[in-house]
């Protein structure tokens, strides 16, 4: 939008709709991704801006998504500071969105790491709806991270151990993210150093433990997650129990895409490839690997190249090889 402030107005209008909008207009609705039994009223005015929910003064909304929004809350006491605030929707009071949302509060409690936001309070407002307080990550997503600040090869793998750390210790936690990519992964800055907030445990499974009384079941037939960074278990819905290693997966997707500056199944594809044919290319087709996908980039890679702060040839030398094979592992 540039400068254009009424442009931006306008997207940003459409973009809210869409948000409430659900998958209404979407060409399989048969086939969706939502929970069974979601009921969904969908309110014009269900923004909470201004109002006061606990101890926390309601600024504005920084987030949407299923379930409700995420907003940019002000802690009066007993300290001030600000946090990401999650509120479920109104109307969304079937047993498996609450199920859902219980589950990802309780993952969140579960855990204590560096590179996880953390959970900071819990509640219910006035009329009955959960929420829960976590910290605010003010960041962008680390692959938009890496690429603005032009991070080397070496730098984007610093970041990406950070990243594996705070997802084992979510594993050793016995919770299985089921969802990370890189809007999931951001960047923050403490004293003038990068540090990444594994967020968002929305989908999250208890892999040994119940994670609420409200027992939560994946259904038969329900795909659960981001197709570019799933997994084949995950796009197979089969009977098999979806574990550790489906995050290690999508781990593997966005190292990749950290490396290449695009993920190992293109978006485009998949978003126009019907509902069986998606899952049988996350299923059964095999990704080049990263040094080959760089090489068939064309003039794209020019810039790939810059955004890593190194020559085309570099770049493809530095990956091919070991790199190569653990992200392809």
């Amino acid at each position: 939008c540039g400068s254009d402030a009424h442009l931006r107005a306008e997207i940003e209008d459409l973009l809210s709709q869409d948000a409430r909008l659900g998958d209404f207009l979407e060409p399989d609705a048969d086939n969706r991704t939502s929970w069974p039994g979601e009921t969904v009223t969908i309110d014009p005015d269900d923004t909470l801006s201004g109002s006061t929910i606990g101890n926390y003064q309601i600024k504005e909304v920084i987030g949407r998504g299923g379930m409700g929004a995420v907003y940019l809350a002000r802690q009066s006491q007993p300290i001030k500071r600000n946090v990401a605030l999650k509120v479920i929707r109104g109307g969304l009071d079937s047993r498996h969105v609450l199920a859902r949302f219980a589950a990802e509060r309780q993952a969140l409690a579960l855990m204590n790491h560096p590179n996880i936001a953390r959970i900071v309070d819990v509640g219910t407002t006035d009329g009955g709806q959960p929420w829960f307080a976590m910290e605010l990550v003010q960041g962008p997503p680390i692959t938009r991270y890496c690429d603005d600040n032009r991070l080397s090869i070496e730098d984007r793998l610093k970041l990406f151990v950070d990243v594996c750390r705070g997802v084992q210790h979510a594993h050793q936690k016995g919770i299985i993210h089921r969802d990370l990519k890189p809007s999931n992964v951001l960047v923050t800055l403490a004293d003038g150093q990068p540090v990444v907030k594994v967020i968002d445990f929305g989908v999250a499974k208890a892999t040994n433990q119940k994670l609420t009384e409200k027992t939560l079941f994946t259904a038969f037939g329900q795909m659960v997650g981001t197709p570019q960074y799933m997994s084949p278990e995950q796009a197979e819905m089969s009977c098999l129990d979806v574990e550790t290693r489906s995050d290690v997966y999508s781990l593997g997707v966005l190292l990749y895409e950290l490396l290449t500056g695009t993920t190992p199944l293109e978006a485009e594809r998949l978003r126009t490839a019907g509902y069986a044919e998606m899952q049988r290319i996350i299923r059964e087709e095999e990704p080049p690997k990263p040094s080959t996908r760089l090489s068939t980039t064309g003039e794209k890679l020019t810039i790939i190249a810059k955004h890593r702060k190194v020559t085309p040839e570099k770049l493809k030398s530095q990956v091919k090889g070991d790199l190569d094979w653990i992200v392809m592992k």
